[in-house]
C-alpha cells in the first residue's frame, strides 16, 4: 500500500551542478577541513582531520584520517 508523502522544498537538492553520471553515482569532493583531531591507541597515535564535502552540510561532516586525506587531496593541505 502505498501512503502519500509531501517532501520539504528546502530539502531538495538540485542535480544540475553534481555532475551524476550514467550509473547514478557521483564523486564527493572534500571543500574544507573543519578540524583535527589526534586520538591515542594502545600503541599507537592516529590522526584525524573532520572533513566537509560538497554537496553536504556541516552537520554531515565526516572524519578520515590524515595520510589518507593527504595522499588523495593534497589541495587541502599547505605545505
Amino acid at each position: 500500500m502505498l501512503i502519500n508523502c509531501f517532501g520539504y522544498p528546502s530539502l531538495i537538492v538540485p542535480i544540475d551542478n553534481i555532475g551524476i553520471k550514467d550509473n547514478i553515482s557521483y564523486e564527493e569532493i572534500p571543500v574544507q577541513i573543519l578540524d583535527r583531531l589526534v586520538r591515542k591507541l594502545r600503541t599507537k597515535e592516529v590522526a584525524s582531520v573532520k572533513v566537509l564535502w560538497r554537496n553536504q552540510f556541516v552537520e554531515e561532516s565526516t572524519w578520515e584520517t590524515k595520510e589518507d586525506m593527504k595522499m588523495r587531496y593534497t589541495h587541502l593541505f599547505p605545505s
